[in-house]
């Protein structure tokens, strides 16, 4: 029984946890949350962001930045793939300050320094943790 109360929680917290989705369930963000970086451009490079599945935040919406910028609002399970000039490129989250419900009026920021080059993909994943909150991560399959 005190085996039982011991691991329970931690199950629980457990199910906070992000988990990375098949391929057949992940969709592109719709054109209308795109709102940057989306023309490619001589000598760009891409970066494309994945979300994960999760119970936290999973109603919300995340903006995504390139260089401080928002560039695109993310939900759950979804991709976005922007065209970058080549250079570091300060990648970042922050609550979608375009909802006027609580899930835009949180503290997070979160943001990764990708040094790309001409014609490179770069991958970033955004998490959640039970104990960190959101992040956002090189994305290593």
């Amino acid at each position: 029984m005190r085996s039982t109360l011991i691991v329970l929680p931690l199950l629980l917290l457990a199910g906070c946890s992000s988990f990375r989705g098949d391929p057949e369930n992940i969709k592109p963000v719709s054109e209308d949350r795109l709102l940057a970086f989306q023309e490619a451009q001589a000598n760009s490079a891409q970066i494309v962001v994945n979300r994960d599945f999760g119970v936290m935040g999973g109603g919300c919406y995340v903006a995504i930045e390139v260089d401080r910028k928002v560039a695109a609002r993310i939900g759950m399970g979804e991709v976005a793939t922007f065209q970058v000039p080549p250079g570091t490129r300060v990648v970042g989250i922050t609550p979608d300050r375009m909802d006027d419900t609580l899930c835009g009026m949180g503290r997070l920021l979160r943001e990764v320094a990708v040094p790309v080059k001409t014609g490179e993909t770069h991958r970033l994943r955004i998490i959640s943790q039970n104990r960190g909150g959101f992040d956002i991560v090189p994305d290593t399959p």
